[in-house]
């Protein structure tokens, strides 16, 4: 099949972490299962902590660069850089540290990262501390080394979390080295279940300059009234996939759209058949 969009779009497409077909549940196993199921990338899950030794970062890094899958990686989720109390703001950056040190011994691009809750805080007062927390690990990763991972502050779902579109763009703006890492999914909620796929693009394009956009893509609970964070198969459209992929297609851009829908690698694929429709296919 020609892909007829080789001069523009370039896109990675892939589950959040091993996919359930797997005949091992380990990261190398699942690096393997994403390539045998012709998609190319995977977000490797340190959600409930990190637990992968050095040595094995090195290894999945390099069976990835193998298998030709671009990998990603998805941070603990207890971090909060606007928390009440001091140890839990040192305890969140070391696990940022921590998952950054990982990343970049398996090469992986960028880290997603649920940054901080606003809590007592103003938005104002809570984006402050995000920016001092993260410009301080930032310094530190930078003297142990790591040099290549992206630190990507996700756009949330929740009211009550640091991470609108405009937040995670301004931050972004502010440190180098910190890149929005968009939830299609969350934004949608965020914005009250309306979503222009082309604009945001755009905007990621001319206000910061991306050549590449690290992103997650699922489906939401609509539940009294709103979206809700809780993620469901692709086929709810909350949002709609297609529309994405319509608007991705028709710009220069590179991409990659990890999928969190708890289908995993069932729902990339169903995202792959739409890009294939739509003449696209995945190398």
């Amino acid at each position: 099949m020609y892909n007829k969009f080789k001069l523009m779009a370039k896109i990675y497409l892939g589950p959040a972490g091993v996919p359930h077909s797997a005949k091992k549940k380990n990261t190398v196993e699942g690096i393997r299962t994403v390539k045998e199921l012709g998609l190319n990338a995977m977000e490797v899950e340190f959600v409930q902590g990190v637990r992968m030794s050095k040595e094995t970062a090195e290894e999945t890094g390099q069976v990835a660069r193998e298998l030709g899958v671009r990998l990603s990686v998805h941070a603990p989720y207890f971090i909060n850089l606007c928390s009440e109390e001091k140890e839990k703001i040192e305890a969140s950056k070391q696990r940022i540290l921590d998952t950054a040190d990982r990343a970049e011994l398996m090469g992986a691009d960028a880290i997603a990262i649920h940054i901080a809750f606003y809590g007592k805080m103003t938005p104002e007062e809570c984006y402050q501390n995000v920016k001092e927390g993260l410009e301080e690990v930032i310094d530190k990763a930078r003297e142990m080394g790591i040099r290549n991972v992206k630190f990507g502050v996700e756009t949330m779902a929740k009211e009550t979390a640091f991470g609108t579109l405009d937040e995670v763009i301004s931050i972004s703006k502010e440190l180098k080295g910190v890149i929005p890492y968009i939830d299609w999914a969350h934004t949608f909620a965020r914005q009250g279940g309306e979503i222009d796929y082309g604009k945001i693009i755009d905007r990621l394009i001319k206000e910061l300059g991306l050549t590449h956009i690290n992103s997650h893509f699922e489906s939401l609970v609509y539940r009294r009234g709103k979206y809700v964070d809780e993620h469901i198969p692709i086929d709810a459209n909350a949002p709609p996939f297609e529309p994405l992929a319509k608007e991705l297609l028709k710009r220069d851009i590179s991409i990659t759209l990890i999928c969190e829908s708890p289908e995993l690698e069932r729902d990339a694929l169903k995202m792959k058949e739409v890009l294939e429709r739509l003449g696209y296919r995945l190398e």
